[in-house]
C-alpha cells in the first residue's frame, strides 16, 4: 500500500545538519592548532600563538553551538577531545620547544615538551571517563577539575606572549629563556592534570548590585583586548593563576558547608 493510501511516509535517514555544524567548528579548531605548529617550524611566533588563540575561541563556541542546535553527540565529544589534544596539548608543547626548550642540555627540553602533551591527554581522558559519571562533586558545584586545556595552553605560551609587548632583553639569553619556559611548562602541566578545583562559569555568582560594574568591566576588557591584545592576555593569565588558591579555598568552604548540612537531623 502506498503513502497515498494513508501509510506513514518513509523516515529520512542520514546525519542531520545540526550535528555536522558544531563538529565542523571543532575540526576548524583542530586545523588552526596544526597550523600553529607550522608557524612554529618557521619561527613565526606571533602567528603561531595567534592560531592557538583562534583554536581556543572555536573550542569555546563549538559546544554552545551544539547545545543551541540540539546537535550534541558522543561523537562530537570525542572529536572535541582529539582537537583539544592537538591544539592545546601538542601545538603549545612544540611551540615552546622550538622557541626555548630545544636549547636545554641533552634531551631534557624534549621530555618537558612531551610532559605537557601527555598531561593534556591524561586530563582529557579523565574528562571523557567522567562524562557519564553520576557523582562529579566539582562539576556539580560549578567548579572544574584542574586547569582546562585552552587556559593551560595560554599559560604555557605566556613567556613567549610577554615578548610580543614587553620585549624583555633578558629572554634573549637562551639560558634564561629555556629556564623560564621549563618552569612554566612543568608547573602548568602539573596543574592541568591535578585534581585541584578551579573556577568555572557555574561557580561565579553575581549579586544584583554587581551586574552594572560587571558589564562595565566587560566593556573595559573588550577595549583593552582590541588595543593591546597580548598585554591583556598576559594579565588575564596572571589573574587566573592568582585565582586558583581562592578557588581551592572556596571549594573547601563549600564542602564543609555541605558536610555540615548533611550532618543535620532530618526535619
Amino acid at each position: 500500500m502506498s503513502s497515498l493510501d494513508g501509510d506513514t511516509p518513509p523516515r529520512r535517514t542520514g546525519i542531520p545538519l545540526r550535528t555536522v555544524i558544531p563538529n565542523a567548528v571543532t575540526v576548524l579548531a583542530l586545523c588552526f592548532g596544526l597550523t600553529a605548529v607550522k608557524f612554529a617550524f618557521a619561527a613565526e611566533w606571533e602567528k603561531a600563538v595567534t592560531f592557538v588563540v583562534i583554536a581556543a575561541i572555536l573550542d569555546g563556541i563549538d559546544g554552545r553551538i551544539a547545545r543551541l542546535l540540539k546537535g550534541a553527540s558522543r561523537f562530537g565529544a570525542e572529536l572535541d577531545s582529539l582537537s583539544d589534544l592537538t591544539a592545546f596539548g601538542v601545538a603549545p608543547a612544540l611551540v615552546m620547544y622550538f622557541w626555548a626548550l630545544q636549547y636545554m642540555p641533552g634531551r631534557i627540553g624534549w621530555v618537558i615538551a612531551l610532559a605537557h602533551a601527555v598531561t593534556c591527554a591524561l586530563r582529557l581522558a579523565r574528562f571523557n571517563a567522567q562524562i557519564d559519571a553520576a557523582d562529579q562533586p566539582h562539576k556539580r558545584a560549578g567548579y572544574l577539575t584542574g586547569i582546562p586545556a585552552p587556559m593551560a595552553a595560554g599559560l604555557t605560551l605566556s613567556p613567549l606572549v610577554v615578548t610580543f609587548w614587553l620585549e624583555p632583553a633578558i629572554l634573549d639569553n637562551l639560558d634564561v629563556r629555556y629556564t623560564v619556559a621549563a618552569v612554566v611548562v612543568i608547573t602548568v602541566s602539573f596543574l592541568m592534570a591535578s585534581s585541584l578545583p578551579t573556577f568555572g562559569w557555574g561557580a561565579v555568582r553575581l549579586r544584583p548590585a554587581q551586574r552594572l560594574p560587571a558589564l562595565i568591566g566587560v566593556g573595559l576588557f573588550a577595549g583593552s583586548l582590541f588595543s593591546a591584545p597580548w598585554m591583556t592576555m598576559t594579565f588575564v593569565g596572571l589573574a587566573y593563576v592568582i585565582a586558583i588558591p581562592f578557588a581551592v579555598r572556596s571549594y573547601a568552604r563549600l564542602k564543609r558547608r555541605e558536610a555540615a548540612n548533611a550532618a543535620l537531623p532530618p526535619t
